[in-house]
């Protein structure tokens, strides 16, 4: 009697608990962290039985997981260091990268600010300390705030790499975790500048900055005469299986792709 109780009691649990096929971990980059929850949205509508729990944390953090085999799909907004790599492979876990989308570095500043296009010689100047006044690069006078990715992003060391030539960003920059952060600090300080994905502009709290002349967007993207312009990454242990293909399968999918032109991003399917 006992026994058919305690049976009855499981298969009343099992009816009350949601039943997921499978769960798909994805953590790093956010940067691709808004592209990744729109798609998840729409993938988890169309197949009940997936649960995906995403979090950011930035692209070596992705990395981290990956090598260290807590996430099925690492987020990345630059390309896996080698080290990364042989540390992954090491581990039997060899990456393999998906290019989802394209994006752009944008550098933003405040709407007080008058300065609207900078050269890539003037940012670095900036960000190696070396200009110090917003005078210094043709604006009005007053202290830069330089505010910066830190250095766990995959942001900042793309930001490294373009703009700063392999240089570290000054020890006077303020760093901030997130795009999100980045976007809240440069418009409540009308002395600062930042950088940040393409789809974290808006335009109704930072003014976007052109680079040597050139504005941000799909078309100078995908023409290459915008300088700062990078591709965004998913990484798996090995070639993926079951939801975790069905997901990146989905992403790369014309649906997919419309997801990442809606948030901001440059799909790679044109």
């Amino acid at each position: 009697m006992k026994l058919r109780i305690l049976a009855l009691l499981c298969a009343l649990t099992l009816m009350a608990t949601p039943a997921f096929a499978g769960t798909v971990t994805v953590k790093g980059s956010t940067t691709v962290l808004p592209y990744m929850q729109k798609a998840a949205e729409v993938f988890m509508a169309q197949h009940p039985g997936v649960k995906i729990e995403i979090s950011g944390g930035g692209s070596s953090n992705g990395a981290k997981a990956l090598i260290d085999g807590t996430t099925d799909i690492a987020m990345m907004s630059r390309d896996m260091k080698d080290k990364e790599k042989d540390a992954a492979t090491s581990n039997g876990r060899a990456p393999v990268q998906f290019v989802v989308a394209y994006d752009c570095i944008t550098p933003v500043v405040n709407h007080w600010n008058s300065v609207s296009d900078l050269s890539a010689e003037q940012l670095a100047e900036i960000y190696s300390g070396k200009a110090t006044n917003w005078k210094d690069v043709g604006g009005k006078s007053g202290q830069v705030v330089v505010i910066s990715r830190d250095t766990s992003s995959g942001t900042y060391d793309c930001w490294k790499d373009k703009v700063m030539e392999g240089a570290r960003v000054f020890p006077g920059a303020l760093l901030q975790a997130s795009n999100g952060a980045v976007v809240q600090a440069v418009a409540k300080n009308k002395f600062a500048i930042g950088y940040v994905g393409l789809a974290y502009v808006d335009a109704n709290l930072l003014k976007p900055l052109k680079v040597d002349g050139v504005m941000a967007s799909v078309e100078t993207a995908l023409n290459h005469s915008y300088p700062i312009s990078r591709g965004l990454n998913l990484y798996t242990p090995g070639e993926p299986k079951g939801d975790a293909k069905d997901l990146i399968d989905f992403m790369m999918s014309p649906a997919g792709q419309k997801l990442a032109a809606d948030v901001g991003f440059i799909p790679v399917k044109q």
